[in-house]
């Protein structure tokens, strides 16, 4: 399966590290226990496979920052790939919503349709998103598989 090409624009964005100063080890232990997971932590749930994990990190950020772009990527691609695409499209409308029809959005939806054997709405987002970003690898992958009409 290629999840990782869905999930490669969104992993662009560096993640953030936090340093602190002049507290001890066993208060950062603490202090990391009783903060929110990230999209960060998401990110690498996603990454190793772990897809309901990856989803409900993903939620929970998008919870508590409803305007936070990343998360909302994420969640819909997080339930893509758990085949509950009736929740994908919410989240892709909610970051379409947030962050408009970025090349990011469209190559990640075309992906989704491509999933559901949509190959006719697949190829609309991947042009589109083509357009947006020429020459992007992964767009360029997913409208090949799109032209071809192979579910992925």
């Amino acid at each position: 399966m290629r999840a990782p090409f869905l999930f490669l624009l969104l992993l662009i964005t560096p993640l953030a590290g936090c340093q602190s100063f002049g507290t001890s080890p066993a208060l950062e232990m603490e202090a990391k226990a009783t903060e929110p997971l990230s999209v960060s932590d998401a990110k690498a749930q996603f990454l190793a496979g772990n897809y309901g994990l990856a989803e409900e990190l993903f939620r929970a950020s998008a919870e508590r920052d409803p305007t936070n772009l990343q998360a909302w990527l994420g969640l819909a691609a997080s339930y893509d790939l758990l085949r509950r695409f009736d929740l994908a499209d919410r989240a892709y409308a909610q970051a379409d919503k947030l962050g408009g029809r970025s090349a990011m959005l469209l190559n990640n939806r075309g992906y989704s349709y491509l999933l559901r054997g949509d190959f006719a709405k697949a190829r609309a987002d991947l042009n589109a998103a083509q357009k947006l970003d020429p020459g992007n690898a992964d767009i360029e992958t997913n409208l090949a598989a799109a032209l071809k009409g192979q579910r992925l």
